[in-house]
């Protein structure tokens, strides 16, 4: 029995073989992940019957990849996830920290509300065109050179962004931020991939809400810091001094990370973590069509509602975040700071039922019921947060839009986890980018069509926008199919595909010793 728990570490010079690994060429893979027990065996084969059990991609590691024969988790694992949940942070950071503090920034650089909103906006318009060229990159190069190429384009935009310190420089300021938009391309699809590659059966949902855990914080400290360290005053030139004090800050911490991530992360671990791992390995060709993976992803009807779906529920947050501040203000004027502490509330609520949900993942396997709760108690908190925001009572809105925090971005590490579950063995990499497109598109037509609404009839029509396709949204989520592949690899343990192929064995042979007694 190969134990993939969470204890199952070993030194990495003392490797545990798992107990009959042998090759035999007569045992095929197909791509549904379970093994043939079809094998033929001929009476004078003195093999032992383990060793016809197994295929034979697990059974030799090549020079260049993990050891297929040894199941076990590295201990490297955890500094890899907070790593890059430490440069996702930044990223998301530099995200939200113009739209925090809207009406400031359209008062420093004398430029209209929609300007600021593009400057959030152009995470999402970037995400599109440049997210199947950066997938092909992951496939092609792997994990660590994207994680090298995300975590230095964000520092290099951090660092534009001192440049543009002046009213006239609003130019230099989105160059800046259009460079971290491209950095993001390289980090929001990798945590499904990173949890894939690198931990074990029973940690795969709790470490991919790590990984999005940090995009979650990011974006809760640029609700929370910018008010704070950037003041509402009149004079442009104490503003600048405020302004460039925050740039500072992140660019410093965009180095360090930058640093961080050059020792810190690797590859991949020496052996696979699972035994859905090592089957994905053994599958993997390198003449695998790129985008024949991307047809077959939508030949997949589960996985193509999963991205509607997906969609809605991230574009409606997005949209949210960027115009927080604007509604907030709308209803209580003067209150930058407490704008920033309710968008602080809904990402921190979030961040918590996002890791709460990783965890019920890894024990119940409940993908599709955990999806379609969460959902619709997005839609719930929604409703609720639209008909409170215009009461006069600030708590009450920290209160409700707490609530509805917790479960909408609570969602997103489930539609990565429940994505890699429908598409398996697909790269993680390609369909949680798919998901994340699906996110931006949404997030573009929801800013700018709630804005506008917001403009012209004010914040509750805005929000009831919302509610109309969230509502869609959990309508159509109870329509997908739980199609656990992953799991299914998973559960597919030596000892029964032994006991299977043995009794296939012992079939077989009775006629082959009967046809050479009559001859």
């Amino acid at each position: 029995m190969v134990n993939e728990g969470p204890n199952q570490e070993e030194r990495d010079d003392t490797p545990a073989p798992e107990s009959a690994l042998q090759a035999d060429p007569s045992v095929s893979i197909h791509p549904s992940v379970s093994i043939n027990p079809s094998v033929s065996v001929h009476p004078s084969s003195s093999a032992h019957p383990s060793a016809l059990a197994q295929p034979s991609g697990l059974a030799h590691s090549s020079s260049s990849g993990p050891d297929l024969s040894v199941i076990k988790v590295s201990r490297r694992r955890w500094a890899v996830v907070l790593v890059f949940s430490c440069y996702s942070m930044c990223n998301a950071f530099q995200w939200i920290q113009y739209g925090s503090i809207n009406n400031i920034f359209m008062h420093f650089y004398g430029v209209s509300a929609f300007a600021i909103d593009w400057l959030s906006m152009c995470y999402m318009l970037t995400y599109i065109p440049l997210l199947l060229p950066v997938a092909w990159l992951l496939e092609k190069f792997g994990l660590r050179t994207i994680a090298l190429t995300g975590s230095a384009l964000n520092c290099l935009g951090a660092w534009v962004k001192l440049g543009s310190l002046k009213p006239h420089l609003f130019p230099v300021t989105v160059v800046g931020q259009v460079i971290c938009s491209v950095a993001q391309v390289f980090i929001l699809g990798m945590p499904s991939r990173i949890a894939s590659v690198w931990f074990g059966a029973n940690e795969v949902s709790t470490a991919c809400s790590v990984a999005v855990f940090g995009n979650q914080l990011g974006i809760a400290i640029g609700f929370l810091v910018p008010p704070v360290l950037v003041p509402n005053v009149e004079d442009r030139d104490k503003l600048a001094y405020h302004i460039s004090i925050m740039f500072y800050i992140i660019g410093g911490v965009a180095t360090l990370l930058l640093i961080l991530v050059f020792i810190v992360f690797k590859e991949k671990p020496k052996y696979p973590p699972s035994r859905a791992q090592s089957l994905s390995y053994a599958l993997t060709s390198p003449d695998a069509s790129y985008l024949g993976s991307i047809a077959q992803l939508f030949k997949n009807l589960n996985f193509v509602l999963l991205v509607i779906t997906y969609g809605l529920n991230a574009g409606a947050f997005y949209a949210l975040s960027t115009l927080l501040n604007r509604m907030v203000i709308w209803h209580y004027p003067g209150e930058e700071v407490n704008a920033g502490r309710i968008g602080l509330t809904i990402v921190i609520a979030g961040m918590l039922g996002a890791v709460i949900s990783g965890i019920w993942l890894d024990r119940s396997k409940t993908y599709k019921e955990t999806t379609l709760v969460v959902y619709i108690m997005t839609l719930v908190g929604m409703v609720v947060y639209t008909f409170t925001l215009n009461l006069g009572h600030l708590w009450v809105v920290f209160i409700t839009a707490g609530t509805m925090g917790f479960f909408m971005t609570g969602y997103l590490p489930l539609g990565f986890e429940f994505a890699a579950e429908l598409t398996y063995p697909e790269s993680e990499g390609i369909s949680s980018g798919l998901l994340n497109i699906s996110a931006q598109v949404f997030g573009i037509i929801f800013t700018i069509s709630q804005g506008q609404i917001i403009d012209n009839y004010g914040t509750k029509p805005g929000n009831i926008f919302l509610c109309l396709f969230l509502t869609l949204g959990a309508a159509l989520t109870a329509f997908i199919k739980p199609d656990l592949r992953r799991q299914k690899a998973n559960k597919e343990t030596p000892e029964n595909k032994l006991q299977e192929e043995e009794e296939e064995s012992n079939t077989s042979k009775v006629p082959t010793a009967v046809s050479e007694d009559h001859l």
